[in-house]
């Protein structure tokens, strides 16, 4: 399965929570993606790793995404190794995205940052030929190298470099969003609180893309952060 996007979260619900709306518009277009959590999450206050398994699942369905799936990586203890940088290239090389979307270049939970890095480092590594990889015993798998890897914006509020109006979309990220029950908002849940449990978190969702849509004159908006110069074949090209 080729991919046209490949979105990557250190946990269940990054991915949900830093560019839902944009993979479901990309989607509703017609774009295959994925998504790919490099932990299960086991370390979270609320909820089980087992509860996240099926709440990212049914956020996957609400997203209508062609496939997900859990590296397994160590919640909190993971590093950006060869070890780990080899079994993501795997799933680069498998899935051969065009667009890579990933963790929050520096942020307020050490996983993202790391994360960021991992995948970032992986792409890179995945187009060099001297570098083998295989799928089975058997067949060697092709280098490959996304085009751009764009990083999405969580808890900081990190200045982006580009925005994607969402417009029309956000709805269907906050379904995605609250899939995952145990972790936001529920007044009557027993669970210890945490940062992300509040009703103030889960309103910012809403306030922050509705700032994202400001800034370039539309209702919502999702920022990202870049590697490189987007390039444009006009100035027309630009809103």
């Amino acid at each position: 399965m080729k991919l046209d996007i490949l979105a990557i979260g250190a946990h269940p619900d990054d991915v949900e929570l830093g560019c839902g709306a944009t993979i479901a518009k990309e989607v509703a277009r017609g774009k295959k993606v994925g998504i790919i959590d490099l932990t299960r999450g086991e370390l979270g206050t609320r909820g089980t790793a087992d509860t996240r398994d099926e709440e990212a699942f049914n956020a996957a369905k609400i997203l209508n995404v062609a496939m997900r799936t859990n590296m397994k990586f160590a919640d909190g203890f993971f590093v950006n190794n060869k070890e780990h940088q080899i079994e993501l290239i795997k799933e680069i090389r498998k899935y051969r995205p065009e667009i890579v979307l990933c963790n929050a270049i520096d942020d307020r939970h050490i996983d993202h940052g790391k994360g960021s890095k991992l995948v970032s480092e992986a792409c890179f590594l995945s187009g060099l030929r001297k570098i083998e990889t295989k799928l089975d015993d058997e067949n060697y798998q092709e280098p490959w190298r996304p085009k751009v890897v764009y990083h999405y914006i969580q808890w900081k509020d990190l200045k982006p470099d580009i925005i994607v109006d969402v417009t029309g979309f956000v709805e269907k990220k906050m379904e995605a969003v609250l899939a995952y029950k145990t972790q936001f908002f529920d007044p009557d849940s027993k669970e210890p609180q945490t940062p992300i449990s509040s009703k103030n978190f889960t309103d910012s969702i809403i306030y922050r893309a509705r700032n994202a849509g400001r800034l370039i004159g539309t209702e919502y908006g999702e920022g990202f952060t870049v590697e490189r110069y987007p390039a444009v074949d006009s100035l027309f090209d630009l809103k």
